[in-house]
């Protein structure tokens, strides 16, 4: 798969993220699987939470996993490790702007709804 057709299969995903930020936009069952999904990956880093591992070390981890799995899904396609080697700084950069963007989304909605997702979160610490 070169990398114009990780861009294509991407779109979706971040027009989805675009979307994200504009609450007028109708979300569609494809952009509510996609959050479903994202949401079930965020639950399993939240277990991993406890006396062994605190968030920092379970955001790395994530982080890692990420990178992991995006490189397996950047190979698809490719017949030829050489011929991926030369794709690389081209996927990392399709990647890292992926990135950059959904958490310069994310850190704006955090920000907006502050005292919100605090409270969530100290609700949560209460409750356990």
């Amino acid at each position: 798969m070169s990398q114009d057709n990780i861009q294509d299969s991407n779109t979706q995903d971040s027009n989805i993220q675009d979307n994200n930020v504009d609450a007028s936009v109708e979300i569609t069952p494809e952009m509510q699987a996609f959050y479903q999904r994202a949401d079930a990956i965020i639950g399993i880093a939240n277990s991993q939470l406890g006396s062994d591992a605190h968030s920092g070390q379970v955001g790395a981890s994530l982080l890692y996993a990420a990178a992991r799995y995006s490189a397996s899904v950047a190979s698809i396609g490719f017949v030829k490790g050489d011929d991926f080697a030369k794709e690389k700084d081209d996927i990392v950069e399709f990647y890292v702007k992926q990135y950059r963007q959904m958490l310069s989304d994310n850190l704006t909605d955090y920000a907006q709804n502050f005292d919100k997702y605090v409270q969530l979160n100290q609700d949560d610490k209460v409750a356990k």
